[in-house]
């Protein structure tokens, strides 16, 4: 049998060693996690978020949301929301969270996105001036400065390449809280970056898909937040009314245990269970 040359032990045994730590760390920090109790004994959060302020959140959606008195989160773009202002209005004085999307709503420019919107044109100058003009106008026709922010298209980034930055922190001094797209888990209520708020499609899913990923929230202790567009009973990116209604359903049944709501009422009381800035 041929010899194991000793460079190759020595590889071998760093990395046993370093898995061996990997894991007791893990040990170590589930041990020593700050506890954290979800009001009136319950045993998980969720959110519902809209955004874009499709005509069909006002038309269909919200009136659904009022009948089971479950408030949630529309993060609006300016030029549909004018579109339907009484709703919002009403919307707001309903108990739900009205949140800044932007002004031009900028992505990628690989989605087709015109380059006046493009993120790899932008500078964080130019995004500081935009999410601030978007908030101005939105409190100075709903009357409310907003709260929450979500990120169009999941995407956090301005410029490209060597001069790509991160308007994360940007956000995190404008906003409460700022929520993703597209994610793949819920937050974890003690350690989660409000900056940057994982929130999973609701678009196209049925009611037992979503079902799961309460169920498995529930199990954890975390904040589910389920991000959509159109509230409608068919099309495309949209939240379907049926499985809205069927997650009111089983939200507000006191035997699962859900605190279901808003976006910023949910992020305030993490904050102020956390007791220190995010």
């Amino acid at each position: 049998m041929r010899m194991i040359k000793i460079p190759i032990l020595f590889f071998l045994a760093n990395l046993f060693c370093a898995v061996i730590s990997g894991q007791e760390y893990l040990k170590a920090s589930d041990l020593d996690k700050p506890d954290f109790q979800w009001p009136e004994g319950k045993k998980m959060a969720l959110s519902l978020t809209f955004d874009d302020a499709r005509l069909s959140q006002v038309d269909k959606g919200i009136p659904l949301l009022d009948r089971y008195d479950v408030k949630a989160t529309f993060y609006v773009s300016i030029s549909n929301m004018i579109q339907r202002l009484d709703g919002w209005k009403q919307a707001i004085r309903n108990g739900h969270d009205i949140g800044n999307h932007s002004l031009l709503h900028p992505c990628t420019i690989n989605y087709g996105w015109p380059q006046e919107a493009a993120l790899e044109n932008y500078t964080l100058q130019r995004m500081t001036k935009e999410l601030d003009s978007a908030s101005v106008m939105i409190n100075n026709i709903l009357g409310i400065r907003p709260h929450s922010f979500a990120f169009p298209c999941g995407q956090t980034f301005v410029g490209r390449g060597v001069n790509l930055k991160s308007y994360v922190p940007l956000v995190a001094s404008m906003f409460e809280s700022g929520r993703l797209w597209l994610s793949e888990g819920p937050n974890d209520p003690v350690f989660c970056d409000m900056a940057q708020l994982t929130g999973m499609e609701l678009d196209g899913k049925s009611f037992g898909q979503i079902k799961s990923l309460i169920e498995s929230a529930s199990i954890k202790g975390q904040w589910l937040i389920l991000a959509g567009h159109e509230m409608d009973e068919q099309g495309r990116q949209t939240s379907l009314l049926e499985t809205i209604e069927a997650i009111c359903k089983y939200a507000s049944d006191p035997a699962n245990g859900i605190w279901i709501d808003n976006v910023h009422n949910i992020a305030a009381y993490i904050k102020s269970k956390r007791g220190h800035d995010d």
